[in-house]
């Protein structure tokens, strides 16, 4: 039962986990180098894309703003640019076409880096692709950033998980052990009257199996 009970907690957790990684917020120092638009069909995994620009046709198959980038390191980024209107995860983006605008025009200053917020994840195999939230020109490749959402939201998430527990505690403490221990009590005394009774039994049995071997004695011809 233990191993059951770790087995789901671990099931539990690392959806947790995985959930708020896809969520919060990340960033990325590149160097934006165009921008583009493809026609997709993300009915297979609507999961991972975000809603159509705000007022167009709600539609599967549609056009989509990629962002596409380079690391300090020269590896190549690509992002979709999606609103993600009053869906979740609640970033109520609304401007993509104002970011595809920036990133037009930081793509054509040399040598301009910039701090890229996205949420979501890249997999090749899927075509998903992490979905831009704003870009913010920064001093160079090599700039600090402290994420300090993430920081606050962890924080906060992690002290209301830590009153829940003391909260479950409490009523368990309060509710259910003396409930617990009064049926625990009762199986004591129930076991303890049934084994009296099996010892009475014993008793009787046994006073009757010496009065039968008594009487069948003295009734036993003698030679």
């Amino acid at each position: 039962m233990k191993a059951i009970k770790r087995l789901v907690f671990g099931v539990i957790l690392i959806g947790l986990l995985a959930m708020l990684h896809y969520t919060l917020p990340g960033r990325d120092i590149v160097r934006l180098v165009g921008t583009d638009v493809k026609r997709m069909d993300v009915g297979r995994y609507a999961l991972f894309w975000a809603k159509p620009d705000a007022g167009t046709n709600q539609n599967s198959t549609r056009d989509v703003r990629f962002i596409n980038a380079v690391t300090p390191k020269g590896k190549t980024k690509v992002y979709r640019n999606e609103d993600t209107d009053w869906s979740w995860p609640p970033y109520l983006k609304f401007d993509s076409g104002d970011v595809t605008a920036e990133a037009q025009n930081l793509a054509q200053q040399d040598d301009a880096w910039v701090a890229i917020t996205h949420y979501g994840w890249r997999v090749k195999l899927f075509s998903i692709f992490p979905n831009t939230v704003k870009l913010r020109q920064v001093e160079g490749p090599d700039v600090v950033l402290i994420p300090w959402f993430n920081i606050a939201f962890l924080a906060l998430l992690a002290l209301i998980l830590f009153a829940i527990v003391r909260l479950m505690r409490r009523f368990k403490a309060r509710r259910i052990d003396p409930v617990t221990a009064q049926l625990s009590d009762v199986a004591s005394s129930v076991g303890d009257y049934g084994e009296g009774m099996q010892n009475s039994v014993k008793q009787r049995r046994a006073g009757i199996s010496g009065w039968w071997r008594r009487w069948f004695g003295t009734s036993k011809p003698r030679k």
